[in-house]
């Protein structure tokens, strides 16, 4: 097991994993998100991994399989991949692989995939796999097809009995369904933890610092966003917690973007953050996103969201 810590913990690509160390506890899927369905998975993987005495790996696509199928009309992710294998590696994983999900794996059959990737690649000793898992190009891949392929190279299969919450499948659809509510607190409940998104500060037209609202601009680099609109949030940043006021959408008044941007304006504080890395957490919608008829009535509007957070902030902690 020494040897394994000693390894990189996150993967790109198979051909990237060399010799395998030895067999591993796997499971494959997704993770947008990494909600409390997807936790109770990756606690069962830990489970084995340790009773066997084997590394856990997650295996993970990029771009999600329905971005490679749908492209812009694939739903909003949830997180970004730098995100999803933090999270994974926090809640214990040892190893997170990802594999790049293009025409060439796409066009593995079932069989195909099993002795590449889980056989070859993986070494697969224990598969855990949600209820509804399907794989390969044939569709031919699923959970009876993976208890005679594990009979044939001596790994087990274990399948995994869906999470529900008040009658409904906890999913990332649900999260996203949850997320356009504006309902945090639900979505907290799903997800283990505060919806956040995480990210770089980047440099940008530096329109918001001329208008007196200077911003953090993080790049979303997606077609779509599972939340647009104006929020209360609490930036973490350097160690230390802000309250702020953020806008995700496309800045229609000046231009609109093809892609939604996230911006953050820090309430009575004004720090110069390029370069770093930031978690801003979503606490309370305030407004959808609107196009102004000019500067003047946009500078007027976030003038009044910044004081309807400010008064949103004040009550939460007087409650």
């Amino acid at each position: 097991m020494a040897e394994l810590q000693s390894k990189k913990r996150f993967i790109r690509g198979v051909h990237n994993l060399g010799k395998p160390l030895s067999r591993a506890v796997v499971t494959i899927g997704s993770f947008d998100g990494v909600h409390i369905g997807h936790q109770a998975i990756l606690s069962q993987v830990k489970q084995q991994a340790e009773r066997l005495g084997l590394p856990s790996v997650v295996m993970v696509f990029e771009p999600q399989p329905q971005e490679f199928f749908s492209a812009e009309k694939a739903p909003a992710r949830l997180m970004r991949l730098r995100d999803k294998v933090e999270t994974l590696l926090e809640l214990g994983i040892d190893q997170v692989v990802c594999l790049q999900f293009n025409k060439a794996l796409r066009s593995l059959t079932a069989e195909e995939f099993v002795k590449t990737i889980l056989v070859k690649g993986l070494a697969t000793r224990y598969l855990i796999v949600g209820d509804d898992f399907r794989f390969g190009c044939d569709r031919g891949g699923d959970f009876s097809m993976l208890k005679r392929a594990g009979a044939t190279f001596d790994f087990e299969v274990t399948d995994t009995q869906t999470l529900q919450i008040e009658d409904e499948r906890v999913s990332s659809t649900l999260v996203r369904k949850i997320l356009r509510q504006s309902d945090f607190t639900r979505a907290e409940t799903l997800l283990g933890r505060p919806f956040a998104v995480r990210g770089r500060v980047v440099y940008g037209q530096q329109l918001g610092r001329e208008l007196g609202f200077p911003t953090a601009n993080v790049q979303l680099n997606r077609y779509s966003a599972p939340i647009t609109g104006v929020f209360a949030v609490v930036v973490r940043a350097a160690g230390k917690v802000y309250q702020g006021a953020a806008n995700v959408g496309i800045r229609p008044t000046v231009g609109g973007l093809v892609k939604p941007i996230l911006e953050v304006h820090l309430l009575d504080c004004n720090l110069n953050l390029y370069g770093q890395r930031i978690d801003v957490e979503f606490k309370h919608k305030i407004r959808d996103e609107e196009k102004f008829t000019s500067l003047e009535s946009l500078v007027k509007n976030i003038r009044r969201d910044v004081n309807n957070i400010r008064a949103w902030f004040n009550q939460a902690n007087t409650a």
